[in-house]
């Protein structure tokens, strides 16, 4: 009886410094990746804001489990990428898990004016909830998300430096 209430004891003692720990964490995690592409600005907005072209860059998008509905809405195994909003500086994406979990990804693009090279910088944002495990488990994001997007980000630059694309012709 004694042995079973010192652990009773011991996993509330855990539970409640979690708790704590876990306040003091911020409650949104941002994981940001950034690449200089030589390339026009609008040939690289076609290439990340159509997810019809993320399969000549995006590791995994030819994948069988990945289904493109449109330019503006794909289902990646659980998760489901709808793009938000284009702008001539940005692309803003909806992320969401089957499990309800939304993550807001944009990818900002920079023009350096008087140079040919533009900037693509692409981040992850998410807001967490209070829970313990969720915001330890963040920490893990900048290891699984960051590798990820650097070497997605790497293919867009091979792509798009090597293979560029006529906004002119009517089949885009």
């Amino acid at each position: 009886m004694r042995f079973l209430k010192l652990i009773l004891i011991s996993v509330i003692a855990l539970f409640v410094l979690m708790l704590f720990f876990s306040i003091l964490m911020p409650s949104t995690v941002l994981v940001s990746r950034a690449i200089d592409i030589n390339a026009p600005m609008d040939s690289i907005r076609y290439r990340v804001s159509d997810l019809n072209q993320w399969i000549y860059w995006v590791k995994g998008m030819r994948s069988n489990n990945v289904n493109i509905a449109s330019a503006k809405k794909a289902q990646l195994g659980n998760s489901t990428v709808t793009v938000m909003d284009i702008t001539d500086t940005s692309v803003i994406m909806n992320w969401e898990t089957h499990n309800s979990a939304l993550q807001t990804s944009t990818m900002h693009l920079i023009s350096h004016p008087g140079s040919s090279v533009s900037t693509v910088q692409w981040q992850f944002e998410q807001h967490l909830k209070w829970y313990p495990w969720e915001k330890l488990g963040s920490f893990l994001n900048d290891k699984i998300l960051g590798p990820m997007m650097e070497q997605n980000l790497l293919n867009l630059k091979h792509w798009t430096e090597n293979q560029p694309v006529d906004l002119n012709t009517p089949n885009l």
